[in-house]
């Protein structure tokens, strides 16, 4: 029986996964497979959990707003990239400066459409990572990009700034079902975009595809992916397009203007995506990502591993600890949403930091097993017991009733490897995880209240 404060946590869980960034969309009947990554991370030690973190990067503009997004973005009234970039490199120097950081892992600059942003923008912001500490080499850097002339006409310039991976928003290759969406592509521009940046950056760029649009059939679903598939690069993301209140295609849906496929046919559609996909010789890694040539997003990995990250820009989330505060708790930042606000905020101050939340012992465990078991590989004992030194995995979950249900099931493996779903689990992640929740508080690791285990207290703060 899933309790309020089950539902609470989950949720706070589900916006915080969704506020990252659009690799991180809720998707909600995946089944899983192989993860293809080998995690030099779990072989460095905790010492690395506070060393290390990859950075993100919010622009806020869109030359439109499609129909099905309640994303943080905004049309802009003037140019203003030039305070936007000054804005943008001050914070990222702020928040470095109080994480302290070695080195930064990955970069990812998401939106909004950060393909509207000059590449001087990006240059900017990458070298003031490179001035306040160590921008590694194979750092990948990824830009989303809006697949319209403008944005396929800046592509070489992306890559001479320092972009080396591209996440091609496509979301459809059906023309009509781009006007539904308010895209402001056609399917040959989509094309034409994604054949530059293979060129650009072979085996370095991601399609998002969308499906369970309006009067979508199993039928012409599987000829569209067919289709992409014969032109895609080594990574695909597929979403399933989520009704969002607030938006217009949620509105449309309401007043009976348009209608989405019943959930059992867009699971069907999933399905014979994914028999599609490992034809063409993808794995599934996660939830709603495919890779062939282990071409994985090491970007969201870092998200999915429960590492730090750092957010930069309006509306961005952070998860970090200030060492350059004297901190020793991971602290849950949430940067200002409105764009004017957030640069006032910046100026002021050097950052735009709205909310400041210290996360507990059991609610950094809660956010890696949630993060955790998006992944097909799920948890192994290792990292499990990077953060949770006290008590392993077996501890946790083995004796439990709830899980035993699970596990009996086949939906849930707990064994020598770690903790994860089965394919068939994995499309009912979302029903598993408040019994994985409850456990978990029950056990009542790290903290007692008011005790330190390991710098990880509960404790809430204005921003400084």
């Amino acid at each position: 029986m899933r309790t309020q404060g089950d539902t609470q946590t989950l949720t706070m869980i589900r916006h915080t996964l969704r506020a990252l960034s659009p690799g991180l969309r809720r998707f909600s009947h995946a089944p899983g497979g192989e993860v293809i990554e080998t995690d030099a991370f779990d072989r460095g030690g905790s010492a690395r959990l506070t060393e290390q973190a990859s950075l993100y990067v919010h622009w806020p503009y869109c030359l439109r707003r499609c129909s099905y997004c309640n994303f943080n973005k905004y049309i802009p009234r003037g140019n203003n990239d030039h305070i936007m970039t000054e804005c943008l490199q001050r914070e990222t120097e702020t928040l470095l400066q109080l994480s302290r950081v070695s080195c930064i892992t990955s970069i990812f600059f998401g939106g909004g459409t950060p393909s509207l942003a000059h590449p001087s923008t990006i240059a900017a912001v990458l070298e003031t990572v490179s001035r306040q500490t160590s921008l590694l080499d194979e750092a990948e850097v990824t830009l989303e990009v809006n697949p319209t002339p403008m944005g396929m006409s800046k592509l070489e310039d992306y890559c001479r700034a320092g972009v080396n991976r591209f996440s091609i928003g496509v979301q459809s290759l059906q023309g009509e079902d781009l006007k539904v969406l308010g895209r402001d592509h056609s399917p040959y521009q989509a094309l034409q975009t994604l054949d530059e940046a293979r060129r650009l950056c072979p085996r370095r760029v991601s399609v998002d595809v969308m499906f369970g649009r309006p009067k979508q059939s199993v039928e012409s679903w599987e000829e569209e992916l067919s289709e992409l598939l014969r032109v895609c690069d080594d990574h695909v993301s597929l979403y399933q397009l989520t009704l969002e209140r607030g938006t217009e295609l949620f509105k449309r849906v309401q007043r009976g203007e348009v209608t989405v496929p019943p959930e059992d046919v867009m699971a069907e559609m999933y399905q014979r995506a994914r028999t599609m996909l490992h034809q063409h010789g993808f794995l599934q890694y996660e939830v709603s990502n495919f890779a062939r040539h282990n071409a994985v997003s090491h970007h969201n990995m870092s998200y999915w591993k429960g590492r730090q990250y750092i957010g930069v820009g309006p509306g961005a989330h952070g998860r970090f600890v200030l060492l350059g505060e004297g901190g020793v708790a991971r602290e849950a930042r949430t940067q200002t949403l409105e764009p004017d606000v957030w640069i006032r905020e910046v100026q002021q101050r050097g950052h735009g930091t709205r909310r400041r939340i210290q996360l507990s012992h059991l609610e950094l465990l809660e956010e890696v097993l949630v993060m955790g078991m998006r992944m097909t590989k799920g948890i192994n004992h290792k990292h499990w017991e990077l953060f949770s030194p006290q008590l392993g995995l077996h501890e946790v979950f083995g004796a439990s009733a709830n899980v035993e249900e699970l596990l009996q099931s086949g939906r849930l493996i707990l064994d020598k490897r770690g903790l994860r779903c089965s394919w068939d689990g994995l499309a009912l992640l979302d029903s598993m995880l408040p019994a994985l929740l409850v456990e978990l508080e029950r056990q009542k690791i790290g903290l007692q209240s008011g005790r330190r285990t390991d710098g990880l207290t509960q404790k809430t703060s204005d921003p400084r």
